[in-house]
């Protein structure tokens, strides 16, 4: 395994990296808001926010939530599901509630103010290694690495590192080049522009070898390889799960209840329903759920269709129905919540991927007169 010194740089040669890095940073950088400030709160929003989302998806998200929350009072004194409200849409709910509790922490335990150096960062919720560097070194100009998935691309191609990028001593060496690369000025610029020549010049496929800055040093480019690295260990193929969601409705008001926190959506709210076990048939499924976890039963439950959400381990596979009125008083156990909303109060809920799916499938699928009610609240509720 070539995880040794023999091709990391010389003091020479790491200033004309970082030398032609800063460079072509100044020059061709993107104009994304959260570089045109230095308040530590914004740029930490925007970190958690960025993570494993897509710059384009984050920049409206991210005006909306500093609009909604404009500094760390007003995000550690808010309400929890005012939080997940404003970042319905974004996925990884975790981040939000870790947000929340971290900011909780800064104005108990740091006077309202973000610590300044990597190690006290990470001992708040939902911060890492990686972010804490990003926010060290961005924030307050620490010379404090970082290194995401853009980072190991560049780097791995320049120093011609072909282990797989997730060996733990792969892992070591990534971590002490970008920790020698970013020592001296403008350090939060210098891990800004790795990022940022990852994410637009050393891209995946087809890297845009012929303008890099680092190609005349780059030991890929050399080799004609570059699109073979880094070398990734092979993805293990998603769990596949089998779910069921029901739209019950009752005096033109529908149930919606409440996940418990933690875990994948955790204090999401969705149609009633559940996982299906042991070949049980979906129609059979969501029977039992409702009369385990609300203390209702069925007469009527009509397939609506099916759609698919892709987590990051899991693809599920909701199974979707419309129910007519149920039968008995709702006895919830093992769920937060429960309410019965028209359509519109729904659309003010925090909910994930899979219930937005559901409920358009659900507009499209409303044909009979009784359903056309459903289909205009549906329309209403996804405007």
């Amino acid at each position: 395994m070539s995880t040794g010194t023999a091709s990391e740089p010389s003091s020479a040669a790491r200033l004309r990296l970082r030398r032609r890095l800063l460079e072509w940073y100044d020059a061709n950088r993107r104009d994304l808001p959260w570089r045109r400030t230095r308040d530590p709160y914004a740029i930490w929003i925007s970190e958690i926010m960025l993570q494993q989302t897509r710059v384009e998806t984050v920049i409206p998200y991210y005006e909306r939530f500093l609009l909604r929350f404009p500094d760390i009072e007003s995000l550690a004194n808010a309400d929890l599901e005012d939080v997940y409200g404003a970042w319905t849409g974004l996925g990884y709910y975790s981040r939000a509630r870790n947000l929340r509790s971290a900011a909780q922490t800064v104005v108990a335990e740091h006077g309202g103010q973000l610590p300044a150096d990597a190690v006290t960062l990470q001992s708040l919720s939902g911060i890492g290694r990686y972010t804490a560097g990003a926010l060290a070194s961005i924030a307050f100009d620490r010379n404090e690495p970082v290194v995401d998935g853009n980072v190991i691309r560049v780097l791995a191609r320049r120093f011609g590192i072909r282990d797989e990028t997730t060996n733990k001593l792969v892992v070591d060496r990534l971590w002490r080049l970008a920790g020698k690369l970013v020592r001296g000025p403008r350090p939060g610029d210098l891990n800004q522009a790795l990022m940022e020549l990852g994410a637009t010049i050393c891209t995946p496929r087809t890297p845009a070898c012929g303008v890099c800055p680092l190609r005349r040093s780059c030991q890929a480019a050399r080799a004609g390889d570059a699109e073979a690295l880094p070398v990734k260990a092979k993805k293990t193929k998603p769990l596949r799960i089998e779910a069921v969601a029901g739209w019950i409705e009752r005096r033109g008001k529908v149930v919606v209840v409440r996940r418990p926190h933690g875990g994948l959506l955790g204090g999401m709210w969705e149609l009633p329903g559940g996982t299906i076990e042991g070949g049980v048939k979906p129609e059979d499924a969501l029977r039992r759920h409702l009369a385990a976890t609300l203390g209702l039963s069925l007469r009527r439950v009509e397939s609506a269709g099916s759609v698919e959400h892709v987590f990051t381990h899991r693809r599920l596979r909701l199974h979707v129905f419309r129910c007519g009125k149920p039968d008995g008083r709702v006895r919830r156990a093992d769920l937060l919540d429960h309410r019965w909303l028209s359509p519109s109060e729904l659309s003010q809920l925090p909910h994930g991927g899979p219930t937005r799916k559901a409920l358009a499938l659900l507009g499209k699928a409303s044909g009979e007169p009784h359903r056309r009610r459903v289909r205009r609240s549906l329309a209403e509720l996804q405007s």
